[in-house]
């Protein structure tokens, strides 16, 4: 399946999307589109044959829970309406807490690393079949890029890939922006993690910006793409032809000129590597058999040597990582029992510590825990002003103060939009805003929103608010 050049489609730059040459799909942001309609500028494009991809963020493979079936559903859903060849989504864990802890559900609001461990890859690998039982077309999954690490790791970024891979069938969406991140915050070499993960398995690419704040690299995809993102996507090529290459922007959209600007530069880094060959044999085995099965010529002996290799590879990292046998972690074999159970204790703790201010758990580095706390607490504040734009209105300058100040002591518990509703109840039940007319109309805000439920104790003090202004 070849993809060609594509960029991420996002409402803010349809036109500027719709206008760009020599672009053969484009990536939507699954939660973001209607199950039953599609926006005008994506209808378009997909009467220009232009391929859709949905990207989903919310299921939270790598979590404890086994997947939410109704999400599952509306991934599907989306997948049947736009005709799209896969579906992609994250290693990755957004959510915690819950029955498997008996504890409050919490929702990060962004991706998180899950560790790199056996029982985390035996909860991912069951996720993913999961969830590839209940889509009606492949799916392709996203490494992430991180600010900090879990303890006592068992495998490599490649290693957990490519197990990943094996037991599941399962493609890969390879995001190098994400693993020069790693190397700048973690100190993960992207060629090591690039010569041990299956290339072959590769459905596409993602190249985005970021920027680099105090020795931490932010992948903010708000910035043009760096150089040293340039030099991993070529280190991928010379590899490996991807069948996609994707160019990402989620924030400070640039003007259309400049984003056929890194469209260019991207294609020309693809160009220049794609005469360079890695010397690793098994690097060279991948890249002659995937080019062997996109372009019709069977090489049966660079066929059969690629199968080999992912498959001796991963038993002899298994043997050096892990004692079990290899068909001691067959795919059909289910989990140890506690297995779900040990995630979800683990996942929660890391979570609580950076939404809920608890004890940081042992093993981490508390410096970087706080630099990923602020963060979660940064986007929060920038996505909920972007659903509930009212609120930074109302508010005005002390918008993203008081919104951080609040999400300091309140977790995130079911979503943005609901987040956007919590703190304006939070603010009014405080007796802010200090202006009257904004209180009012942050009042009727809320009200208008807050729809048809069982009044409680603040719904309540707040309708009494109200009735006490309109009496004004």
């Amino acid at each position: 399946m070849e993809l060609g050049i594509g960029i991420g489609w996002r409402p803010e730059i349809a036109d500027e999307v719709e206008a760009l040459a020599g672009i053969d799909w484009v990536e939507a942001v699954a939660e973001n589109l209607c199950a039953d309609h599609l926006p005008a500028s994506l209808v378009r494009l997909r009467e220009r044959g232009v391929t859709v991809v949905p990207h989903g963020v919310a299921l939270g493979l790598g979590g404890a829970d086994r997947p939410d079936p109704g999400r599952l559903a509306a991934l599907a859903a989306r997948a049947e309406l736009l005709g799209t060849p896969l579906v992609t989504e994250h290693i990755a864990f957004v959510r915690a807490g819950g029955p498997l802890t008996a504890s409050p559900r919490l929702e990060a609001g962004h991706l998180l690393p899950v560790p790199r461990t056996w029982d985390a890859l035996d909860v991912l690998c069951e996720n993913v079949r999961i969830a590839q039982d209940s889509l009606p077309v492949p799916l392709a999954l996203e490494n992430i890029a991180a600010l900090i690490s879990w303890p006592g790791e068992e495998l490599t970024e490649g290693q957990f890939l490519a197990e990943l891979v094996e037991r599941t069938g399962v493609r890969l969406l390879i995001d190098v922006a994400n693993l020069h991140t790693n190397h700048v915050n973690l100190g993960q070499d992207p060629a090591k993690a690039l010569d041990e993960l299956p290339v072959e398995a590769i459905a596409y690419v993602h190249v985005a910006g970021g920027v680099e704040k105090n020795g931490v690299w932010h992948d903010t995809h708000a910035h043009p793409v760096s150089e040293p993102v340039l030099e991993v996507l070529a280190e991928l090529r010379s590899r490996v032809d991807p069948p996609g290459v994707l160019l990402e922007r989620d924030d400070a959209f640039p003007p259309g000129a400049e984003l056929a600007g890194e469209l260019d530069a991207i294609r020309a880094t693809l160009r220049q590597a794609a005469t360079v060959r890695v010397p690793a044999a098994a690097g060279e085995r991948t890249s002659t058999s995937a080019a062997g099965e996109r372009t019709g010529v069977a090489d049966p002996v660079a066929a059969e040597a690629g199968e080999r290799t992912s498959t001796a590879a991963a038993i002899e990292r298994r043997g050096t990582a892990d004692p079990a046998p290899a068909e001691g972690r067959a795919a059909a074999d289910p989990m140890p029992a506690g297995t779900r159970d040990r995630t979800a204790v683990a996942q929660t703790a890391l979570l609580s510590a950076l939404v809920a201010g608890t004890p940081a758990p042992e093993g981490f580095d508390h410096r970087r825990l706080r630099v990923q706390s602020r963060a979660l607490a940064a986007k929060r504040a920038d996505v909920v002003a972007k659903v509930a734009p009212e609120l930074p209105e109302i508010l005005g300058d002390g918008y993203r103060a008081a919104f951080l100040a609040y999400a300091g002591s309140r977790p995130m518990s079911g979503g943005y939009r609901r987040d956007a509703l919590d703190f304006a109840e939070h603010v009014l039940i405080a007796g802010g805003p200090a202006d009257p007319a904004a209180r009012r109309r942050l009042t009727y805000w809320w009200q208008d929103r807050s729809g048809a439920r069982p009044p409680g104790r603040t719904t309540r003090l707040v309708r009494a608010a109200r009735a006490v202004l309109v009496g004004k």
